[in-house]
């Protein structure tokens, strides 16, 4: 995994599933990625499915208006979203919400990579966990 930072969008593989997400014309991309993190139970969260699985909540977070800061990373889901205003119903913000916190608990491969600068990265997470607030 290349991992810059703890932002949602601060990985190669968050940013790969971006690029992937611009084939689609539906939330059903968005739905199945974070499914993956739910059906690992409480299995180990794989780090790239976890990666893409917060990338996922962003979407969703923007599409309820609830975004965070349009920047280099986050352009790709910005023109994405403005071209495809989409909203979620509030079923799949409760899900996006769900895999936040999944995510953020053991066992969890994400958890451990961050595990040296832990607070900051809860801290991420908890952000994007409060804009999913219904």
């Amino acid at each position: 995994m290349g991992a810059w930072d703890t932002s949602s969008f601060g990985n190669d593989t968050a940013n790969g599933w971006m690029e992937d997400l611009e084939e689609h014309k539906d939330l059903s991309y968005i739905d199945i990625t974070l499914q993956t993190v739910l059906d690992a139970g409480e299995n180990s969260i794989k780090g790239r499915d976890a990666e893409r699985a917060v990338a996922a909540a962003e979407v969703v977070a923007r599409l309820f208006g609830k975004s965070t800061l349009v920047d280099t990373y986050t352009e790709t889901i910005a023109r994405w979203a403005e071209a495809h205003p989409i909203k979620p119903t509030p079923a799949l913000i409760a899900k996006a919400a769900a895999v936040v916190d999944r995510i953020g608990r053991p066992p969890s491969d994400l958890l451990e990579l961050w595990e040296h600068c832990a607070a900051e990265w809860a801290e991420s997470l908890a952000d994007l966990r409060n804009r999913l607030m219904v």
